[in-house]
């Protein structure tokens, strides 16, 4: 229970990644704001079951908040509503990306309007997030903010010129914002996957067409599932990670090694 007493809010946690993440923190104690555009409140009580349904009867606490991540409105409720329910924000995971969705090709095809939207979800909505909630966390003078980049920018995979570059600025993001916060107490890292076989991409197939490729390119040569991301997440969620900030973890089996 390292996490317990602090409230954690994971945006686009209603699946996928994200999901897992929110069920783990909750696992180690944490009251966990479940943020996204769609579900949030079916997947908040389907955490809150599960826990009360094993060994961690009684200890889940978490909340559903319908939030668009690229709406500096949204975000700021968010913040409040995690203040009104729980009196404090320990840790915001910007999990809440365009990924899936998108259409792999040539970068002259992407439409400016997609270019437009992408970003102001990948790359915008992380720093609402982050400036919704970094007030409370100054007051506290403690914080966690985990950031979900990518390996994709750190290898130049082609096809999603936009989404490679708003990881890339996520990256450079986590790392000006660890120069910023650091004397307030609050610790900001990334995390960056590989790809992933997590809801999303298994609705979106095309994205599974170089698979095999990639699982070739691994040291672990086998598909990466959300849950192989969750431990990372606690890990830099806690005082474990106090004196690391500024840092992208890579979690992809051994893909990019830096």
């Amino acid at each position: 229970m390292k996490l317990a007493g602090k409230t954690i809010i994971v945006t686009g946690a209603a699946q996928g990644i994200g999901y897992a993440m929110a069920a783990r923190l909750v696992a180690d104690g944490a009251s966990v704001v479940i943020a996204d555009v769609q579900g949030a409140a079916e997947a908040a009580a389907a955490i809150a079951a599960g826990c009360e349904q094993g060994a961690l009867q009684g200890r889940a606490t978490t909340l559903g908040l319908r939030v668009d991540v690229s709406s500096e409105l949204d975000t700021a409720r968010m913040a409040q509503a995690t203040i009104d329910q729980f009196g404090r924000i320990d840790g915001l995971i910007n999990c809440a990306a365009m990924f899936a969705t998108v259409k792999l090709g040539p970068f002259e095809d992407i439409p400016v309007a997609e270019w437009q939207r992408l970003l102001e979800v990948n790359v915008i909505g992380v720093a609402l997030c982050a400036r919704a909630v970094v007030p409370q966390m100054r007051r506290q003078q403690w914080g966690r903010v985990i950031n979900l980049a990518s390996g994709a920018p750190l290898k130049g995979t082609p096809g999603f010129l936009h989404y490679i570059a708003s990881k890339g600025a996520v990256i450079s993001m986590t790392r000006g914002l660890a120069r910023e916060l650091g004397s307030d107490g609050i610790t900001v890292n990334a995390i960056a996957p590989g790809l992933t076989e997590s809801d999303g991409t298994l609705e979106h197939p095309d994205h599974l067409r170089h698979q095999a490729s990639g699982i070739r390119s691994r040291a672990i040569q086998r598909e990466e599932k959300p849950q192989d991301l969750v431990g990372a997440a606690s890990f830099l969620a806690s005082d474990d990670s106090a004196f690391m900030t500024g840092q992208t973890l890579v979690v992809d089996g051994g893909s990019v090694m830096l």
